[in-house]
């Protein structure tokens, strides 16, 4: 499948297939809902998706996952380091190799240096003429995470996912493609990236905890009674609060609201992609309504979409693909038969 979607996004450097590869990889292995939602797109542009998304993951490993024992100021350092690389990279449509990095079993270059994923990612920017400072706004809310634990307000927690979640909707739109003007679908696309992150900070409110960081907005937490050491106090003891789900709720309300705002956007989108972007909606949503199934427990344990959901969702996906190529088919079949009839009927009065 890896190289069916190269040759038919006419991917044919060596090094540049190597990379694109690992970039799907790395969806493949830690973005479940991603990745299926990617596999109905059409072939020729999952590849630019897989770098995006890989870029975002590669760049969320250093400042969360990648050697737990590292200081922040080493962090600090790897994303300036890679910040650099990428610069490098849209600049000149490759990534760097300064032979900083050491490799791994796979032969991928692991803290710094030659980067599949900017190499991916600067090549995707190339092909689909995506923004450069969106990139720049994604790593400097990376960075933030380096130091900031806490948001005091939905604005200052909106001011965050700028950087961390709209610019993934807004460098999505050019390979997506749109029906109406890219301006006109863009605070969608924005606010789509915002609503899947609130979800994923809803779902992980736990995981967070434990990584020293409180995403809802503390003014939330605090209209219901909930503080940090609350939610501390209910992680560590597995024991239930009625005050915590009170503000669980509210932000499921105030998650649902933005996916709303977003949900006109879809059909802005080519149809041929719109497919992709719904199932992902529909996944992500549905992540929403297992949160409420498990009476908001997400303390204690992750609220997950079923297989059997999970499955009829990506199967109305492929209905959704075949609906919009017969579409496309009866639209060239149509507009064929007009211009052959033109002159046969004599001028159109």
């Amino acid at each position: 499948m890896t190289r069916r979607e190269l040759d038919a996004a006419d991917i044919t450097d060596p090094a540049l297939r190597v990379a694109y590869t690992h970039c799907r990889r790395l969806n493949a292995r830690h973005g479940r809902t991603y990745f299926l939602a990617t596999r109905l797109l059409p072939v020729e542009r999952r590849s630019a998706v897989h770098a995006l998304y890989g870029f975002a993951r590669w760049a969320d490993d250093i400042v969360d996952d990648l050697d737990r024992h590292r200081t922040p100021d080493e962090r600090d350092r790897l994303l300036r380091r890679l910040e650099s690389d990428l610069a490098h990279g849209l600049r000149t449509g490759a990534g760097t190799d300064t032979g900083a990095g050491t490799r791994d079993g796979a032969g991928t270059q692991n803290a710094s240096g030659d980067q599949p994923v900017v190499r991916a990612v600067a090549d995707t920017a190339s092909r689909y003429d995506i923004e450069h400072t969106l990139f720049a706004d994604f790593l400097a809310s990376m960075r933030s995470d380096l130091h900031i634990t806490d948001y005091p307000t939905y604005a200052d927690l909106r001011a965050y996912m700028h950087g961390s979640a709209a610019v993934i909707g807004l460098q999505m739109l050019p390979v997506l493609g749109t029906v109406t003007s890219r301006e006109e679908a863009a605070p969608h696309a924005a606010d789509l990236g915002v609503a899947f992150q609130l979800t994923n900070f809803l779902r992980d409110v736990g995981e967070d905890l434990d990584r020293g960081r409180v995403y809802l907005p503390a003014d939330l937490l605090a209209a219901h009674g909930v503080d940090r050491s609350l939610l501390e106090w209910s992680r560590r003891t597995g024991r239930a609060d009625a005050r915590i789900r009170g503000a669980l709720v509210a932000a499921e309300d105030m998650t649902r609201k933005v996916y709303r705002a977003a949900e006109p956007g879809i059909a802005m989108l080519d149809p041929r992609t719109r497919p992709c972007i719904r199932t992902a909606f529909t996944l992500y949503g549905g992540i929403l309504d297992a949160i409420a199934e498990q009476d908001y427990s997400v303390l204690h344990r992750r609220a997950v979409v079923s297989r059997g959901r999970r499955a009829a969702t990506a199967a109305a996906g492929i209905v959704g693909i075949s609906r919009a190529r017969w579409s496309a088919r009866a639209s060239r079949r149509t507009s064929t038969a007009g211009v052959t009839a033109l002159p046969r009927k004599g001028p159109v009065r």
